[in-house]
C-alpha cells in the first residue's frame, strides 16, 4: 500500500473486471436466449460453433489479431476510419483505448462459450410453463422476461457471484500482451505489477505480499456478494 503505484494498480484492476462484468454478464444469458428459439437445427449448429470457437483461440493469437486490426499503417479498423474522413488513430498506443480494446475482445472471445450454461438451463425448464403462457396469450417478449428470466435466476446468481470473485484476477496473459510503456497509466494491474517485481526484479517476498493481498481481497469481495445475495434473494453458495 506504500507504493506510489498501489492505487493507480488497484483502480485499474477493478475497472478492468468491472467493465467486463457490466456490458459483457449479460450477453450470453441473451445469445442463449436466441439460440433456443432458433428452428432451424443447421442454422443453429452453425450460430453455436461460429460463437464458441473464439473461446478455443490462444490469447497469444487473440491479441495478435488485435494488434493487425487496430494497426495504424494496415489495420481494417483505421482503413475504415480514412474511408469516413477521420484520422489514423493509434490505438495500441493510446491509453484511453486500452480498456475499451480489452473489455469488448474479452467479451468477443467468451460469451458464445459462456452462454452454454444458460442453454442448458433453458433446456431444463418445464415445458408446460411455456405451453400455459401460450394459452394466456403471452408473446416472445412477455415469455423471456416473465418465464424464463425467473428460471434463470438461480443460474445467474450463482455465475454473477463467481464472477465477483474473480475480479481481481484479471487476465494476465492478455493483459502483459497487450499493454505497452504508454499505456501503464490506464493498463498496468496487479497481476503484472506482481510480475515485474518478483520474475523482473525478483523482489520475490514483495510479489508473494501483494499476491496475498489479491487472494484476500478477491475472498472478501465473494463473501459480500454471497451475503448480499442470500439476503436479497435467498440463494447463496454457502
Amino acid at each position: 500500500m506504500h507504493s506510489r503505484y498501489f492505487f493507480r494498480l488497484l483502480r485499474n484492476t477493478f475497472l478492468m473486471a468491472f467493465y467486463p462484468l457490466v456490458f459483457g454478464f449479460w450477453i450470453p444469458i441473451l445469445f442463449a436466449i436466441c439460440v433456443v428459439e432458433i428452428k432451424n437445427g443447421a442454422f443453429k449448429r452453425f450460430a453455436q460453433t461460429v460463437t464458441y470457437l473464439p473461446h478455443f483461440i490462444s490469447t497469444v493469437v487473440i491479441v495478435g489479431m488485435i494488434v493487425n486490426f487496430l494497426s495504424p499503417t494496415d489495420g481494417v479498423v483505421n482503413a475504415w476510419l480514412v474511408k469516413l474522413g477521420m484520422e489514423k488513430i493509434n490505438f495500441m498506443m493510446a491509453p484511453e483505448w486500452f480498456r475499451s480494446i480489452f473489455t469488448a475482445s474479452g467479451i468477443w472471445q467468451s460469451f458464445g462459450f459462456s452462454s452454454i450454461i444458460y442453454i442448458a438451463a433453458i433446456m431444463g425448464i418445464d415445458q408446460e410453463m411455456y405451453d400455459s403462457g401460450k394459452i394466456d396469450g403471452v408473446n416472445k417478449f412477455q415469455e423471456m422476461w416473465h418465464l424464463t428470466l425467473p428460471s434463470l435466476k438461480p443460474t445467474i446468481v450463482i455465475l454473477l457471484l463467481l464472477s465477483v470473485g474473480g475480479i481481481m484476477s484479471v487476465n494476465f496473459e492478455k493483459v502483459y500482451l497487450l499493454y505497452n510503456g504508454a499505456t501503464y497509466e490506464t493498463a498496468d494491474v496487479i497481476s503484472t505489477y506482481v510480475y515485474r517485481q518478483g520474475i523482473e526484479s525478483q523482489n520475490f517476498s514483495f510479489a508473494t505480499a501483494v499476491g496475498l493481498f489479491n487472494s484476500v481481497i478477491s475472498f472478501a469481495l465473494v463473501y459480500l456478494a454471497n451475503a448480499m445475495s442470500r439476503r436479497m434473494n435467498d440463494m447463496s453458495l454457502w
